[in-house]
């Protein structure tokens, strides 16, 4: 330091030694830079060795703060990733399904009973039959009804609509011989896929028997089984057989329901908001509104459940399982949502706005309606879509009105039967068959990839029109 003369018995720094003393500082990590503060501060007379200690205190305080903070983080990264990683490895299987190749003689008598190739005449034929028989000539050595069954076990119930929509396709082909790879059983599916153990008495995942996995064996060493994409798995609805379950019954009956809400929620949802933010008086009756609206938010969804089973149900006697019912009830439920969201998008627009259109002699509805709205409306729209998301992911109010029936069809009006994918989630997760584990992971893929889309649409809005102020 350089010699300097002192103020008040402390000495003076010259300007260059307080450069270096920065630049030193800047290079240092921020927990040096720290000691060195408590070092520079001991040396002066006007600190105490206790204020020192208080002082360290607050930075080992602060460090441990910042630690407990990182530490949470890695933790909630680190399950989601194991939750992902979960999913991802029990359910990327389920979009490949195993197929048997077999050659299959198109019998007139069988595939075209009537005999005018019409397709009332091939929609009634046998095409399980002639299947059936092709796997027969494919191991001639099997007889006896047992071991026949067996054999045919190896096919799954729906094998035979594949061969069937291809002759409606091209009704020449009936009276040849055609190569058709058709649909395996679940059991053969799960072995093909490792899922299912060998076991010492040759059978498999105790559902094949050994001389089922020795066909098996045969099956895939002469290349006649293979691993295709299960294009089932997105055009087909629900089934009993795992390998011909689908997600298009709930993906549909999921936007015909949210189509409901969304019509119903939106515009009451911010017609509501605009009146208590701008038009309402500050009152007692108003309070207790907003109080209702902030607690209806935090109510339990199987509420809103039970209320629309007791009013719309049974009350009203509106049916039963469809998404129109389905609709207003998550309208219901995602009301105070948005109403909440809509409020806080009135609330961001800054007071200027208003004074300027008064100035400029704008009634107190053009001031609304011109100016307030359209500078709010971005976060009401990402408010709506958070509260479309949330309402998508439902499952207990759906529960309650009867979308938890076995639905097979694709729903095509708002008043048809239907159900919701969470809801068949819900009903694959409780089926005990292997096959069906893989199916609900890939559901619960698809589920979260539109959830993540409609989080990333609303992220992209407010990014998009947002004004910062």
């Amino acid at each position: 330091m350089s010699n300097q003369p002192a103020k008040d018995g402390i000495p003076l720094r010259s300007p260059q030694d307080a450069a270096g003393a920065a630049a030193a500082a800047v290079a240092l990590p921020r927990e040096a830079v720290d000691e060195a503060v408590v070092a520079n501060r001991s040396a002066s007379r006007h600190t105490t060795a206790e204020a020192e200690k208080r002082l360290r205190r607050r930075y080992a305080a602060q460090r441990r703060f910042k630690a407990y903070g990182i530490t949470a983080i890695a933790i909630a990264v680190g399950a989601l990733l194991w939750l992902l990683i979960t999913l991802l490895a029990n359910g990327l299987s389920a979009f490949q399904q195993t197929y048997i190749r077999l050659e299959v003689t198109l019998d007139p008598a069988l595939v075209d009973p009537r005999g005018d190739r019409s397709e009332e005449s091939i929609r009634t034929g046998d095409f399980g039959g002639a299947i059936r028989q092709a796997l027969r000539e494919r191991f001639p050595d099997v007889v006896g009804r047992e071991r026949l069954r067996n054999l045919f076990g190896l096919l799954s119930s729906g094998a035979e609509f594949d061969v069937r929509d291809k002759v409606l396709a091209d009704p020449s082909l009936i009276g040849t011989k055609q190569t058709f790879w058709v649909l395996a059983s679940t059991d053969v599916d799960m072995l093909r896929k490792g899922f299912f153990e060998r076991q010492p008495d040759g059978g498999a995942g105790g559902r094949l028997n050994a001389e089922q996995v020795a066909w098996f064996d045969q099956l895939k060493a002469a290349g006649d089984l293979d691993l295709r994409f299960n294009k089932r798995f997105f055009t087909n609805a629900d089934s009993r057989e795992p390998e011909m379950v689908g997600i298009l019954g709930g993906v549909v009956g999921s936007f015909l329901t949210l189509s409901v809400c969304l019509v119903l929620c939106f515009p009451f949802g911010v017609a509501a908001a605009i009146y208590l933010e701008e038009f309402a008086p500050k009152n007692w009756f108003t309070d207790l509104i907003e109080v209702n609206i902030n607690n209806l938010a935090a109510v339990p969804s199987i509420i809103f459940g039970l209320l629309g089973l007791a009013v719309f149900l049974n009350f009203f006697g509106m049916p039963r399982s469809a998404p129109l019912v389905g609709g207003i009830v998550l309208a219901l439920m995602s009301l105070p949502t948005i109403i909440i969201a809509s409020r806080a998008a009135l609330r961001a627009v800054p007071p200027s706005i208003r004074e300027a259109a008064y100035g400029l002699g704008a009634s107190k509805m053009q001031v609304v309606l011109h100016h307030v709205l359209p500078l709010g409306l971005p976060g009401m729209m990402t408010g709506s879509i958070i509260a479309m998301a949330q309402a998508l992911g439902e499952t207990a109010p759906l529960l309650m009105i009867g979308m938890v029936a076995f639905i097979v069809g694709i729903p095509k009006g708002l008043t048809d039967s239907a159900t919701v994918l969470p809801v068949q989630i819900f009903m694959w997760a409780d089926n005990p068959e292997r096959g069906f584990v893989e199916k609900t992971s890939a559901a619960i893929l698809v589920l979260l990839a539109f959830l993540l889309t409609m989080n990333a649409i609303a992220i992209f809005l407010r990014k998009k029109f947002e004004r910062r102020w």
